[in-house]
């Protein structure tokens, strides 16, 4: 019990640095994620338990940090600045998917060498 305690404050910890280090109030981080300004105090102060992923991924949004490096998943050679990249993928049609896709390979092969004509 007191090392599961002791991961829930790490984690509350994490996210109040990382919201004052963003200059938000509790009540600004609430409403940019959707909770109640009470919701937010009670996963700073440990008592919220389970953060549902919905909530970490609104989380991560308003902080920028990913998923991973909010909740204390990852070393700081973790690449998080690609986390929000790939969420504002979603809702994006097949087709800019695939040109996406397409503008990712291009720019692999050209920085590899092995594509001339761009």
């Amino acid at each position: 019990m007191i090392v599961y305690t002791a991961l829930m404050d790490t984690f509350a910890q994490r996210l109040r640095k990382l919201r004052m280090a963003k200059n938000l109030s509790l009540q600004q981080l609430a409403d940019q994620i959707g909770a109640s300004k009470a919701h937010v105090w009670d996963l700073e102060q440990g008592k919220t338990k389970n953060p549902s992923l919905s909530l970490l991924t609104e989380l991560s949004r308003a902080l920028s940090v990913s998923i991973k490096e909010l909740v204390g998943e990852s070393d700081q050679t973790d690449d998080s600045q690609l986390a929000p990249l790939f969420r504002d993928l979603r809702g994006l049609s097949t087709e800019d998917l695939e040109l996406i896709k397409t503008m990712t390979e291009k720019l692999r092969a050209r920085r590899s060498g092995g594509d001339s004509n761009d």
